[in-house]
């Protein structure tokens, strides 16, 4: 229930499919915190039963005639804010970008679509969905009255030189759950130009989301984001998204290592797994970000970077979608600086370029 009321939480369905719209309506029934107030099957319709009601939650679908789940998410955002979260079992590469789209413009997650009671991935899903409408209700939003700024392209520019002698970072590690993509798009904006050093970077994000997710922060930010292979360099100036259904870490020599450790805090890829590694490989010449996102996975490693030299930042409360990760990471003494987005970005600018 959300934290704010006692009343079960509403929730608005928005889908073109009738049995898609039915069996959510199964799953969000199966918690007595959470009902239905309503459903729509395109975004007209939805707009239209939001003008007599307003819901907690908005779960919406992506794909659909007459108005499509991104154009809705924008229109909500303008007019009306409430928390929307995306749920898609579509991989199609045009839906997959209207999916980060849609997070741009306000949606505070993307989840995959429970696909029905005999696929054997629907008790977890459901779970999951469930665990983030009970979190995301009564989430203080703001209107987003202007469209999503373009980002200007930039001339094309050569790879970044070493790091200088005298800055001590050699990689910078990111972990990121709910809310994420978005920070991840506005934290690589701002590194400008390209940090002389790699990313290494593990983003929770349901599976079949993170090509799409690769592809959207390149073309939005001009930082090279790439899903590595194991045992590939990492060079300078590129960020490294950890690969589903893989844990990723680093070797001292500066290779990627993905191998099928088992899952930490029933995650994998985990930022944990990788904080822990990065702590042990580089200990003292490492940056660790530990960003917005339910749960503590990555928090105890977070410590473990700072006990081991590294300089670590963990997202502050007022930016944070969620506030788990980081505040749990804060509540250990793990975090040297507190700080949001874009103050992250100008300070590791400062210390990995002298």
């Amino acid at each position: 229930m959300s934290e704010k009321s006692s009343k079960p939480i509403g929730v608005l369905i928005v889908d073109d499919s009738a049995v898609a719209r039915e069996f959510l309506a199964h799953t969000l029934e199966s918690d007595p915190g959470i009902r239905v107030a309503g459903m729509a099957c395109n975004g007209k319709e939805a707009l239209a039963w939001m003008e007599r009601h307003k819901p907690d939650v908005v779960l919406m679908d992506i794909q659909m005639p007459v108005m499509n789940g991104l154009e809705t998410t924008r229109r909500i955002m303008q007019t009306n804010p409430v928390p929307v979260i995306i749920v898609s079992s579509s991989w199609n590469k045009e839906d997959v970008e209207k999916t980060f789209q849609a997070l741009e413009t306000g949606a505070v997650a993307a989840m995959e679509k429970p696909a029905g009671l005999k696929n054997p991935a629907t008790p977890l899903l459901a779970a999951e969905l469930l665990r983030t409408i009970r979190l995301m209700a009564g989430m203080p939003l703001v209107r987003r009255w202007a469209s999503t700024p373009v980002v200007p392209p930039r001339p094309a520019t050569p790879p970044p030189p070493p790091p200088p002698e005298k800055s001590p970072i050699r990689l910078v590690a990111i972990g990121a759950s709910t809310g994420g993509p978005p920070v991840l798009q506005a934290l690589l904006g701002a590194l400008s130009p390209r940090l002389p050093v790699p990313l290494v970077i593990v983003q929770h994000i349901a599976p079949g989301f993170l090509s799409g997710m690769a592809e959207w922060l390149e073309k939005t930010t001009h930082y090279p984001v790439g899903i590595p292979k194991n045992g590939e360099p990492m060079l300078p100036g590129r960020a490294y998204l950890a690969p589903d259904g893989f844990q990723m870490g680093v070797r001292k020599e500066g290779t990627i290592l993905l191998n099928d450790a088992p899952r930490e805090n029933s995650l994998k890829p985990s930022v944990s797994f990788l904080f822990r590694s990065v702590a042990r490989e580089f200990g003292e010449k490492a940056a660790g970000v530990l960003l917005t996102g339910m749960g503590k996975d990555g928090a105890d490693e977070l410590l473990s970077m700072r006990q081991a030299g590294g300089i670590t930042f963990a997202q502050d409360k007022e930016s944070s979608i969620v506030h788990g990760m980081p505040g749990e990471a804060i509540a250990l003494g793990g975090a040297c600086f507190i700080k949001p987005p874009l103050e992250i970005a100008r300070h590791l600018m400062v210390i990995v370029n002298g």
